[in-house]
C-alpha cells in the first residue's frame, strides 16, 4: 500500500508541486485505472500486462480530454471544477451496474500473472509494486529534471512572464494533467489484484482529499515528498496498534491525527515535512 499511494502522490505533486495546480479528481483517474484492468482481464480475458497498458493509456486519453476545459479555469474555481469531475466518475462506477456491478463492486479479481507467472505470495507482490513504484518515481524525476519540468515550475510560478518568454502555459498544464492521471491509472492498476475487490467508495472525493494529505503532510515540489508522506500516512494506522486504540474509536483517531497535522503543517511548515514549494 505505501508503494501504491506513493505513486498516487507522485501523480498529485507533478500536478501540484509542479503545475501549481490543486486538484481533487486524482482518486478518479485511481478508479478508472483499477476499473478498465479488470473488466479487460475479468470480462474481455485480456493477460495482466495489455490491460494495464490500455487503462493508462486510456485514462491518459480520458484525462486529456478533461484537461482541455479543467485548465482553462483558474485557482477556486478549478478546484471545484476538478471535485466536479471526481464526483462524475463516482456517480459512473456506482449507477452502471451493468458494467461496473454498482455498489456491489467487482469481486474475485485474479492475481497479477506475468508472462504465465502469478504473484501469489504477498513478499511476490510487495517486490513488484515496488519496482513499478521505483521505475515511476525514476520516470517523474527524469520528467522533472528536464526542460519540461523547469518550464512547468516557472508557469507555477509565473504565468505571466512564462508566456512573455512565448511558453504555451495551456500545453504543460495539460500534458500535466494528463501524466498524473496515467500515473494515478498505473496505481489503480497495481491496487485491484492486490485488494482482489474494488468498488466505488474506494474512489471517491474522501479518497482524494487523502492522497492531498499525503502530498501536504509529506511536502511538495521535489520527489522527496510524496514518499515521506505515503510512508507517513500509510504506516501510521500499523503504529497506532501498539497503543491498543479501541477498534470503535481506532478509525475516528487516525482522522483526528490526520486533522492535527495538517493544521500544525499550515501552520508551522507549508511546505511539508521534506518539501519546499509551499502552496498558497
Amino acid at each position: 500500500m505505501t508503494s501504491i499511494y506513493t505513486v498516487l502522490a507522485l501523480s498529485l505533486n507533478l500536478v501540484l508541486g509542479y503545475g501549481g495546480m490543486l486538484s481533487f479528481c486524482q482518486a478518479a483517474f485511481f478508479g478508472l485505472g483499477a476499473y478498465i484492468s479488470t473488466l479487460l482481464t475479468m470480462k474481455a480475458g485480456w493477460p495482466f500486462v495489455p490491460s494495464c497498458i490500455a487503462a493508462i493509456l486510456v485514462t491518459g486519453g480520458i484525462s486529456y480530454i478533461v484537461s482541455i476545459p479543467l485548465t482553462a479555469f483558474r485557482d477556486d474555481f478549478f478546484v471545484l471544477a476538478t471535485v466536479g469531475f471526481q464526483m462524475i466518475v463516482w456517480s459512473v462506477l456506482y449507477n452502471w451496474t451493468g458494467l461496473t456491478g454498482g455498489p456491489l463492486g467487482i469481486p474475485a479479481i485474479p492475481e497479477i500473472s506475468i508472462f504465465g507467472s502469478y504473484l501469489s505470495s504477498l513478499p511476490a507482490y510487495f517486490m513488484f509494486a515496488l519496482i513499478v513504484a521505483v521505475l515511476l518515481w525514476l520516470a517523474v524525476w527524469r520528467l522533472s529534471a528536464s526542460p519540461y519540468g523547469r518550464t512547468l515550475k516557472a508557469v507555477r510560478d509565473d504565468e505571466l512572464a512564462s508566456m512573455a518568454l512565448g511558453k504555451n502555459v495551456h500545453y504543460f498544464r495539460r500534458t500535466a494533467f494528463t501524466i498524473a492521471g496515467m500515473l494515478a491509472a498505473s496505481a489503480g492498476v497495481l491496487f485491484a489484484p492486490y485488494a482482489s475487490y474494488i468498488d466505488p467508495t474506494s474512489f471517491t472525493v474522501d479518497e482524494s482529499i487523502y492522497i492531498l494529505c499525503i502530498v501536504v503532510i509529506g511536502g511538495t515540489g521535489n520527489l522527496r515528498g510524496p514518499i515521506v508522506g505515503a510512508l507517513t500516512l500509510v504506516l501510521m494506522p500499523e503504529v497506532l496498534r501498539f497503543l491498543h486504540i479501541p477498534e470503535a474509536v481506532a478509525p475516528n483517531t487516525r482522522q483526528v491525527i490526520y486533522g492535527l497535522l495538517l493544521v500544525l503543517m499550515m501552520r508551522f511548515r507549508p511546505q511539508g515535512i521534506a518539501g519546499n514549494y509551499a502552496f498558497d
